[in-house]
């Protein structure tokens, strides 16, 4: 513990203009512009939020109670992250390790609910040509799940170099990285669902078209 402790205080502090560290402001950089892209794909849904022509439609298709609880499940993986990272600056190895695969498992089990949602989704008829929400729906949900797939590759070399002792308190900075990343994928979902699953469930056709589509 003591060594740990004393690794951590001789740890190579960076000298820069900004006073903080190169990687740590490079991931910052990353995840501004990750906001902006994510923007744009958030705004191009609301902006076409309403009109598809056929269905099916958001009030047809989406299981809130399930998503909610993948919601859940990504949210707990972040509180796995925060004790991976506190473990590791402690020098507790194995409790690091232990916590950081929790992060490996949950993103994993949350990645394995929206497979099961995609496909159940095109049994159902949805696929991204058969209408507007279909294609803003699957190209939005389909990004974010991209990143929780590298998230989840990610951890899962950082809980192998826990294990290993490559990863320790004088170097913690490469999982505070990681989280950050990890932390903003969280943060993402959290807006994704807010968008698609509780402002859009009640979603159906356009004004005027319940007439066309019942006649």
């Amino acid at each position: 513990m003591t060594q740990a402790a004393t690794t951590e205080h001789h740890a190579p502090v960076e000298d820069t203009s900004t006073g903080l560290n190169s990687r740590k402001l490079m991931m910052w950089a990353f995840l501004g512009s990750d906001v902006m892209f994510f923007g744009a794909f958030i705004a191009t849904y609301l902006v076409y939020r309403g009109k598809s022509l056929i269905g099916p439609y958001p009030s047809e298709i989406l299981n809130i109670p399930i998503t909610s609880v993948s919601t859940f499940v990504l949210l707990m993986s972040s509180l796995a992250m925060v004790l991976g990272l506190h473990y590791v600056k402690t020098g507790e190895k194995n409790k690091a390790t232990l916590w950081i695969l929790a992060v490996v498992v949950l993103g994993a089990i949350f990645m394995g609910f929206q497979f099961v949602e995609f496909r159940e989704f095109a049994h159902l008829g949805l696929t991204p040509r058969t209408n507007i929400f279909g294609t803003t729906f699957f190209i939005l949900t389909g990004i974010h799940g991209a990143h929780v797939t590298i998230g989840v590759l990610w951890m899962a070399f950082l809980a192998y170099g826990s294990h290993k002792g490559t990863l320790r308190a004088d170097n913690s900075l490469d999982l505070e990285i990681a989280g950050l990343y990890w932390h903003f994928v969280d943060i993402v979902w959290i807006v994704i669902f807010t968008v698609i699953y509780l402002i859009s469930a009640t979603d159906g056709p356009p004004p005027g078209m319940e007439s066309v589509i019942h006649g």
